[in-house]
C-alpha cells in the first residue's frame, strides 16, 4: 500500500512547492521533498509548530539551477546562494521561510576532516549517505512517499533512531551526527537502536575539534537543551559519553552529595533544574550551570557539607565553558549574572528584608530579573525545598516597589561633572563613586536629582579621596 501525505503542501507551502514542481517539470529534471518535512508531516508534528524549512533533493546535477529557476519565478524570493561545488543552494523564498536544494550525490570523508569528496550519485545512494532512516523518506509532490531503504517509515512507526548503514561508517563520515543521534531522540521522544548506541559509545571522543567545530556542536546541543524531554535527553548524552565532551565540567559534580533539602548529588540537581525551566535557552544553561562551583569549593564542616562562594566560583566556570562552546557574549554574560546572583532570591525572607535589600535584588538583576526569579523556583523545586512560595512573594513585593524605576536607578551625577567639580582627571575614582551614589539613591538616603548628590559628597568627604 502506498504511504502519502494529504494534503502534500502546507497552506504557508503552496505556492512554492507548485513552482518548484513546474519548474522541475520545465527543466526535466526529477525534484522530491526529503529530511525533516517529511518526517514531520508523517508524525504530525506540523500542527504543534510550524515548518520553516524545506529540503528538494533533485535528481543529478541540477539543483543549483532549479534553485536560480525557481527563485526567478518567484516574487518574494530572494537571490539563492549557490555552492556549485556541493551541488547545493539556499533560497530564501521570504522573510520566514527557506528552500534548502541538493543534487543527488555520493559522499567520502578523511577520517581527520569534516570535507567531503563529493561525486554525483542514485537517489538511493544518496538517501544511503543521510544521517538516520528517518530522515531517508522521499515525498513527490502528489504526497506519496518513497522509502529507498526500506527501513525508513518502519523505524519511523517504532518510534526508532538507526542509521541507514553501520552506525560506525555513519559517524565515522560525521560525528555530529551522534549527537544529532541524542538530540532526535529527545526531541522526538524516540529511542535509539542498540547498534547506534553502542556505535555512539565507541565513537563519543570524535566529537571535538578540528574534527567538528564547536559552532556545530554547540547549535545542536542548543537544539537539545530547548526539548521538553531536556532531563532524559542530558542523561542519555551522559550515558553514550557525550555530554563529557561537551561540559566536562559538569563531572566533579556525580555522586556529590549536597544535604540538606537535596536529594540528589550535584549533577542529578543541575540537570532536574534545568528541566524544570521554561523553554528559554539562557534560563536552561543557567539552571545546568548554576551549580557548577560547588566541587570547586566544597568543604565539610561539623561532618556536613558546605559550598560557600560557589556562586561567584561558578559563574565564572560557566562563562569559560560557554565560551569554549562558542556562545555569544550576550548569552555568556547573561547566564554568568544569573549564576552569581541565584542564591539571592532563594535566601529571602520578608521579615528580614528591609525594602533596600529589595530594591538592591533589582538593581543588580537588571533585565534578568525575570529569569532570575524563575531559575531561583526551578533550584527551590529540584532540592524539594519546602518554602517556594516566598519566591511569590518577593515577585509581589517587587511589583508594588515599582520594578522598572528601581532599574534604572543611576548615579544623578556624570563623570563629566565629578571631573568638572573637583578638577580631577578620570579614573576608577569615578566608578567608585557614582556606585555610591546609586546605593545612597536604594537605600533611601539620597533623592536622585544632581544638587542633592553635591549635597551628599559635601557631607561623605571620603568618597573623594582616593
Amino acid at each position: 500500500m502506498t504511504v502519502r501525505i494529504d494534503p502534500p503542501a502546507l497552506p504557508d507551502w503552496q505556492r512554492a512547492f507548485k513552482t518548484v514542481e513546474s519548474e522541475a517539470r520545465r527543466a526535466g529534471v526529477r525534484a522530491l521533498v526529503v529530511g525533516g518535512y517529511v518526517r514531520d508531516r508523517l508524525l504530525g508534528l506540523d500542527r504543534d509548530r510550524a515548518i520553516r524549512e524545506v529540503d528538494i533533493l533533485v535528481e543529478g546535477k541540477g539543483a543549483t539551477a532549479l534553485a536560480a529557476a525557481v527563485g526567478r519565478a518567484l516574487s518574494t524570493a530572494s537571490p539563492p546562494v549557490l555552492f556549485e561545488r556541493f551541488g547545493t543552494a539556499h533560497l530564501d523564498v521570504d522573510r520566514t521561510h527557506a528552500l534548502e536544494f541538493v543534487s543527488s550525490r555520493a559522499e567520502t570523508y578523511d577520517p581527520t576532516s569534516r570535507k567531503p569528496e563529493v561525486r554525483p550519485g542514485t537517489l538511493r545512494e544518496d538517501v544511503l549517505r543521510r544521517d538516520f532512516t528517518i530522515n531517508t523518506l522521499l515525498m513527490d509532490w502528489d504526497g506519496s512517499i518513497l522509502d529507498l531503504t526500506g527501513r525508513g517509515l518502519q523505524d519511523l512507526e517504532a518510534r526508532r533512531i538507526t542509521t541507514p548503514l553501520d552506525p560506525k561508517a555513519t559517524f565515522d563520515e560525521d560525528p555530529l551526527r551522534m549527537l544529532r543521534a541524542v538530540r532526535f531522540a529527545t526531541t522526538l521522544d524516540f529511542m535509539l537502536d542498540p547498534n547506534v548506541e553502542a556505535a555512539i559509545r565507541q565513537h563519543a571522543s570524535r566529537l571535538q575539534p578540528p574534527v567538528v567545530s564547536m559552532e556545530r556542536i554547540r547549535d545542536e546541543f542548543s537544539k537539545l537543551l530547548l526539548a521538553n524531554r531536556v532531563e532524559p535527553g542530558l542523561l542519555l548524552l551522559d550515558a553514550t559519553g557525550l555530554l563529557v565532551r561537551i561540559l566536562p565540567q559538569l563531572e566533579a559534580g556525580k555522586g556529590m552529595q549536597q544535604g540538606g533539602y537535596h536529594s540528589h548529588d550535584v549533577f542529578g540537581h543541575s540537570l532536574l533544574a534545568a528541566a524544570l525551566t521554561p523553554h528559554d535557552l539562557i534560563t536552561r544553561l543557567a539552571g545546568l550551570l548554576h551549580d557548577v562551583g560547588k566541587p570547586a569549593v566544597h568543604e565539610l564542616r561539623d561532618g556536613k557539607p558546605t559550598f560557600i562562594g560557589h556562586q561567584d566560583v561558578g559563574a565564572t566556570m560557566a562563562g569559560s565553558a560557554l565560551h569554549r562552546l562558542r556562545y555569544s557574549g550576550e548569552v555568556i554574560q547573561s547566564v554568568a549574572k544569573l549564576i552569581r546572583l541565584h542564591m539571592r532570591p532563594i535566601q529571602y525572607t520578608p521579615e528580614g528584608w528591609e525594602d533596600k535589600a529589595v530594591r538592591r535584588l533589582v538593581r543588580d538583576a537588571g533585565d534578568q530579573l525575570e529569569r532570575l526569579l524563575i531559575l531561583a523556583r526551578a533550584d527551590m523545586r529540584a532540592s524539594h525545598y519546602p518554602d517556594v512560595k516566598k519566591i511569590d512573594d518577593l515577585e509581589a513585593r517587587i511589583e508594588r516597589l515599582d520594578a522598572a524605576a528601581i532599574a534604572a536607578i543611576q548615579s544623578p551625577l556624570t563623570g563629566d561633572e565629578l571631573m568638572a567639580r573637583t578638577g580631577r582627571p578620570a579614573g576608577p575614582w569615578i566608578k567608585r563613586v557614582k556606585s555610591a551614589l546609586e546605593e545612597a539613591i536604594i537605600d533611601g538616603t539620597l533623592t536622585a536629582d544632581g544638587d542633592a548628590a553635591w549635597r551628599y559628597l559635601d557631607t561623605h568627604p571620603e568618597l573623594l579621596r582616593d
